[in-house]
């Protein structure tokens, strides 16, 4: 039985770090230095991860980065008077406010308060309904959907016409996004999420799976129609027994053992899409400095 090929978005990340890296010394013989500044609140600490990241990869890239930390009770005027401080910065060029936000702290009004030119995460309402639109040039793409696409183009090109894509799970930051960029690219498009009906039946017809739900393990072999494309977005931390011991696993929204005998090509949890995120970030960043000029 043959097995699927394994997507590595670590190797195409650092592909595209080497091309964001030459255009960067370009820029820089202009006297543009792109700049990325992240705001991170409280002390979640996956957010921390992220955001170390972020910071190294910006720097890799020969970005200026700056990072700021703030306090998990900080009020949201604060959050506000610091994003309005960088959105007037000239030598800022991408705004990134770490997600999940404290409880007291309102999501929705944060990130809207990026001006759409430097929201390189593709929250705002104008860079979504840009990409809604299909105006591909002028939206800022949310960063994981967009290095999905990506994996998803190497392995059946730009034009997906007569494919059928099911993307499960419906989140703002890749369902719906996730779904815009797949009719884009002239695929039949189905949203999966928690009040579809027979979700293993609907993926069993697609060509293309792209799981973004955050449930370990939950698309199974059975549901995978033969020779499809699976990219996986769940990071979901499990408890496993290794020797008698339990010890953390990161695993993925699909049953990676079972559904690589199945589909094509796979993405493996960890190495597949996250480090992909991080690069389409230094992408978006680098693209609001070259709008700058």
């Amino acid at each position: 039985m043959s097995t699927a090929a394994l997507i590595n978005g670590k190797q195409k990340a650092q592909e595209l770090t080497v091309t964001i890296k030459e255009a960067t010394l370009r820029l820089k013989q202009e006297g543009i230095i792109p700049g990325l500044a992240v705001v991170i609140i409280g002390e979640d600490p996956a957010s921390q991860v992220y955001v170390r990241n972020k910071k190294r990869t910006a720097e890799e890239c020969g970005f200026s980065s700056t990072q700021h930390s703030l306090g998990k009770d900080v009020s949201e005027q604060e959050v506000l008077n610091l994003i309005k401080t960088l959105n007037e910065d000239s030598a800022v060029h991408g705004i990134l406010v770490q997600l999940p936000l404290p409880r007291n702290l309102n999501e929705e009004l944060i990130t809207q308060s990026i001006v759409p030119e430097k929201d390189v995460d593709g929250f705002h309402y104008i860079n979504i309904g840009k990409l809604a639109a299909g105006d591909l040039e002028n939206a800022f793409v949310p960063c994981t959907p967009a290095g999905c696409m990506l994996m998803i183009e190497d392995h059946l090109g730009k034009d997906l016409s007569g494919l059928h894509a099911t993307v499960i799970g419906r989140s703002n930051i890749v369902g719906k996004p996730m779904a815009s960029l797949l009719l884009q690219a002239n695929a039949t498009v189905t949203i999966c999420h928690k009040a579809t009906i027979d979700v293993p039946g609907i993926v069993k017809q697609s060509d293309i799976v792209v799981a973004a739900v955050g449930r370990p393990d939950m698309i199974k072999g059975n549901w995978i129609k033969p020779g499809a494309v699976v990219i996986d977005v769940g990071i979901n931390r499990i408890e496993v027994e290794e020797n008698g011991e339990m010890k953390s696993k990161l695993t993925g929204d699909v049953d990676f053992d079972e559904v690589v005998k199945v589909a094509s090509a796979i993405t493996p949890v960890p190495g597949g899409v996250g480090p992909m995120t991080i690069a389409m970030l230094m992408f978006n960043t680098l693209s609001s400095a070259k709008n700058s000029q």
